[in-house]
């Protein structure tokens, strides 16, 4: 479907995924920390005559997110699409359905993408140099979308369904992208340039301890090289910025989340890419997200603790962990007045280190495992593949359970 370019004088963007409206950290209601960073993504925009903002998906937390997060990505988009063009796509946390309620009513400089058919649609940008397309394609869940993304075969035309994997819905998906470029005209012997947003694991992504798994039949990741042939990758998923090694003359990028959602993230530098794709290739600028509060963690005896060592963690969401002999006596009463916002306080007695690191489950574990390793607790043994299989039909039929809902 062709559209009118959005005009500007150089091209940047300003890649964001992984908002999370709605997620708690330990238990700390982080609405008011994520309204934060959205005013100071708006102020960005301003300050930075932003051609298009990209959010690559996870925009909620969950499919059915609550109210207050509702208002506040509604006010969000209402304030950046006064002064840019908005592009969002869907996550594996985002109802694909309920964000994309009501997409076609959007305003103009709002465009929602969360529906497959859409993938090939570009925003059309415009500056100086010519177009720039913007194709956002939602999180593409195997399952769902197996039969949407079926493609003509070599005899008779017959379908062929891609496989059951990430790899191969996302490799059907940017043979339309690809496709689509193909056939848009070209300035000066130079295709347009074009930008893919995609919500998925790519190989070469170092993850942390608070994305939801993506494993469907055991394949979750997606090589680099489908992107071929574009010019940037605005990706999300993965929650710290990063740069992934592509093919030639594509850039890949995860933004990285806005604020640290676990432990694993205390070391991030969170931030938001702005890209400028005025040149002969994308240059990017990291430009450092407000920090609401440092997260830290702090290990040592009480009696240091409630010292020197801690004195400069009072005013951080910190971790706790405690290391005498003995659990002392109100233990947590003693810590939460040294460190009014502790999220987590711990006794592990340096003997017991070892043994309590093993036995730690996190989110970044891989539940199939977590499962077959009970079951090697419950009955000495260890899980049959018969065993495996159920486990991971069960894991992945609560995943589709919970899109679904």
């Amino acid at each position: 479907m062709s559209e009118e370019p959005v005009s500007v004088l150089a091209m940047r963007i300003l890649h964001t995924s992984d908002w999370h409206l709605g997620r708690t950290l330990h238990g700390v209601d982080l609405l008011d920390h994520q309204a934060a960073y959205l005013e100071h993504l708006v102020e960005v925009v301003r300050a930075e005559r932003v051609g298009a903002v990209v959010v690559a998906g996870d925009v909620y937390d969950r499919a059915i997110p609550p109210v207050e997060a509702v208002n506040l990505l509604s006010d969000t988009l209402a304030r950046l699409s006064e002064h840019t063009t908005v592009v969002v796509t869907s996550g594996n946390h985002d109802s694909a359905t309920r964000l994309g309620f009501g997409s076609a009513l959007m305003r103009e400089r709002v465009r929602l993408r969360t529906r497959v058919a859409g993938l090939a649609d570009p925003v059309v940008l415009a500056d100086d140099g010519g177009d720039v397309l913007v194709y956002g394609l939602p999180y593409l869940d195997p399952d769902t979308v197996r039969s949407a993304l079926a493609e003509p075969g070599a005899h008779d035309g017959e379908a062929v369904v891609p496989a059951r994997s990430h790899e191969a819905v996302v490799g059907a998906a940017m043979r339309r992208v690809q496709a689509d470029l193909a056939a848009r005209p070209s300035a000066a012997g130079r295709r347009p340039r074009a930008v893919v947003a995609a919500h998925a694991f790519v190989v070469g992504g170092q993850a942390s301890e608070s994305e939801r798994d993506l494993r469907v039949g055991g394949v979750e990741h997606v090589p680099a090289g489908v992107f071929a042939g574009v010019d940037y990758v605005a990706l999300g998923h993965l929650h710290g910025p990063q740069r992934i090694s592509g093919p030639d003359g594509t850039v890949l990028r995860y933004s990285g989340s806005p604020l640290a959602y676990s432990f694993s993230e205390l070391r991030h530098t969170k931030s938001t890419a702005l890209v400028d794709l005025s040149g002969a290739e994308p240059v990017v600028q990291l430009v450092p997200a407000p920090v609401p509060r440092r997260l830290s963690e702090v290990t040592g005896t009480l009696d240091a603790l409630l010292g020197a060592a801690g004195e400069a963690h009072v005013d951080d969401w910190v971790r706790v962990t405690v290391t005498d002999e003995q659990r002392p006596a109100d233990l947590y009463r003693r810590v939460t007045q040294r460190f009014p916002h502790a999220l987590v306080v711990q006794h592990r007695a340096p003997q017991g280190e070892q043994a309590a690191r093993a036995a730690v489950v996190t989110a970044a574990a891989d539940p199939v495992e977590v499962g077959a390793d009970f079951v090697r607790h419950v009955t000495g043994r260890v899980a049959t593949a018969v065993e495996v299989d159920v486990l991971r039909r069960a894991y992945e039929d609560v995943l589709a359970a919970e899109r679904s809902a």
